[in-house]
């Protein structure tokens, strides 16, 4: 599963909502909505999103954590290490052969140590 659709699935089972009826309010497949949670599928786009958002009556910082989500959760990803560092090449291809392997204690210290560095840009972003 995904970040995403881990927070979604949750939404729908607090809230009493079978899968297929959520899908069928959405005017999507259940096969669809299935695959989005379970991460067979590609990030949802912001349409979709938007539905969702609505669908739960999020709102505010709710909606922007389940967009967040929806943004991070991509099953397949692609890093592009072209014009960085060896280290950096070295990184991605590391993560990419071992992170089956690793536990989620781990990847979450991966995780926050990743995110503790992050430079924050200043100002408003679009």
């Amino acid at each position: 599963m995904t970040p995403f659709g881990t927070k979604v699935r949750a939404l729908r089972k607090q809230r009493g909502i079978l899968l297929k009826k959520m899908a069928e309010d959405l005017g999507v497949s259940s096969a669809y909505l299935s695959a989005l949670e379970h991460g067979h599928r590609g990030r949802p786009g912001p349409g979709l999103m938007l539905q969702i958002c609505g669908y739960f009556d999020l709102i505010w910082d709710e909606a922007e954590d389940l967009k967040r989500l929806g943004h991070i959760s991509h099953p397949r990803v692609t890093v592009d290490t072209a014009g960085l560092s060896p280290i950096a090449t070295e990184l991605a291809n590391t993560l990419a052969d071992q992170i089956a392997t690793l536990d989620d204690d781990t990847l979450q210290w991966i995780l926050d140590e990743i995110n503790s560095r992050r430079i924050v840009p200043k100002g408003p972003t679009h």
